[in-house]
């Protein structure tokens, strides 16, 4: 029973990410880019690779007669994709309850 409660702790960052092994996650890279995914592996950079993946690129544009700003976001669905970690700026792990 002590070595299953070790596996859940939480003693480093990196221990955050393994426990959401095989669990959707939330991934926010440069460029405006947001990724939402499996976690199927991972390594101490942060390179990811992710299965079942929504991706969500945010944009904005002025419009040129209003000045408004016209923000777009494009949406695509992605098997898998390799993730490079520094790329990374923030990483969400599931929700539990």
């Amino acid at each position: 029973m002590a070595l299953a409660e070790d596996e859940a702790m939480v003693k480093e960052p990196l221990d955050l990410i393994r426990l959401s092994l095989d669990e959707r996650i939330y991934v926010k890279c440069r460029g405006d880019r947001e990724l939402r995914g499996k976690l199927h592996a991972y390594d101490q950079h942060l390179n990811m690779i992710l299965g079942e993946v929504e991706e969500t690129v945010t944009s904005s544009e002025i419009d040129d007669e209003t000045y408004e700003e016209i923000i777009k976001a494009t949406k695509r669905v992605v098997p898998y994709l390799f993730v490079r970690g520094d790329g990374v700026i923030l990483v969400s792990p599931p929700l539990r309850s």
